[in-house]
C-alpha cells in the first residue's frame, strides 16, 4: 500500500551523542494517490479497480460514471472533500518544517564542529536547495506524497553526511592536538546549544503533525461510514488507518 499520511517518527541529530525526538505515530495508507483541483477532489491508482475515484460538491465519480448516492452519503463526501483540502496546506507545511529543522541542525553541528566551517555550510547549502526543488514536487497545496517527501529529505542529508563527518572528525583532532579549549569547551556544549535552538521550532512540527494525524483519521472515518458499495459489493476504502501497534507487529 502507498503512504498517503505520515508515520511521524522524525529523529534530528543534536550534536554528537543527542537527538531531539518528534514522534508522532500514526499512519494512513492509501492504494491511490490524491489531488485536488479547484473543483475536485481525485484518487487514482494504475493497478486494481476501481481505478479512479473523483469527489465534486457531494458528487462521487466512479471509474466511467457518475453514481448514485443516497442524501447522507452526499453529505458526507461533501465533509470529506472538507476536511481533504484542509489536510493539504498543513501536510504541505509539515514536510517543509522538517527539512527546516534537519538542515538547521545539521548546520549548527558544522560550524560548532567542523574544521572548515564555511566549505561544509555551502554543501548544504546547495544540498538544501536541491531538497526544496524536490519538496516542490512532493508538496503542493493541490498534492501530496509522503513516501517522496521522505526520500527527498534523506537523499539529502545522505549527499551531505560524508562531508560533514569528515569535517567533524577532522575539527575533533585538530582542537585535540592544537589544545583549542575554546573548541573544545563549544563542543562539550554542543547537544544543549542545537536542542536549545530547535526545541520551539520540534515543539511546533509536533503539534502541526499531531493536528495532521488527526485529520486524516477524520478521513478515514468518514470513508468507513459510506453507505456506497461497488458492484461487487465492497467499500471503497480509500484509506485506512494502521494502529501503531499493528504497524509494529506486521514490521
Amino acid at each position: 500500500m502507498r503512504s498517503v499520511s505520515i508515520g511521524l517518527s522524525l529523529l534530528l541529530l543534536a550534536g554528537a551523542a543527542q537527538a531531539t525526538e518528534i514522534n508522532v505515530e500514526c499512519n494512513v495508507e492509501s492504494d491511490y494517490d490524491f489531488a485536488i483541483t479547484d473543483k475536485s477532489v481525485i484518487f487514482t491508482r494504475n493497478t486494481g479497480t476501481p481505478k479512479a475515484i473523483v469527489m465534486r460538491q457531494g458528487r462521487l465519480f466512479v471509474d466511467d460514471r457518475w453514481v448514485t448516492l443516497s442524501a447522507a452519503d452526499s453529505k458526507r463526501v461533501a465533509d470529506y472533500e472538507r476536511e481533504a483540502r484542509a489536510v493539504m496546506p498543513l501536510a504541505r507545511q509539515v514536510g517543509l518544517d522538517a527539512a527546516d529543522i534537519a538542515f538547521t541542525t545539521l548546520g549548527e553541528v558544522a560550524a560548532g564542529f567542523g574544521s572548515d566551517p564555511a566549505r561544509t555550510r555551502a554543501k548544504l547549502d546547495k544540498a538544501r536547495k536541491q531538497l526544496d526543488r524536490d519538496l516542490a514536487r512532493s508538496i503542493s497545496p493541490s498534492h501530496y506524497n509522503s513516501e517522496a517527501m521522505g526520500e527527498s529529505i534523506g537523499n539529502a542529508v545522505k549527499e551531505v553526511m560524508p562531508t560533514l563527518i569528515g569535517d567533524i572528525v577532522s575539527g575533533a583532532l585538530g582542537a585535540a592536538f592544537s589544545g583549542d579549549e575554546a573548541r573544545m569547551k563549544r563542543m562539550e556544549n554542543m547537544d544543549k546549544d542545537i536542542e536549545a535552538r530547535i526545541k520551539p521550532r520540534a515543539d511546533a512540527l509536533e503539534v502541526r503533525a499531531r493536528t495532521l494525524c488527526q485529520k486524516m483519521e477524520t478521513l478515514d472515518r468518514i470513508d468507513n461510514t459510506l453507505d456506497y458499495r461497488l458492484a461487487d459489493g465492497r467499500t471503497l476504502d480509500l484509506l485506512e488507518l494502521k494502529p501503531p501497534e499493528k504497524r509494529r507487529e506486521r514490521d
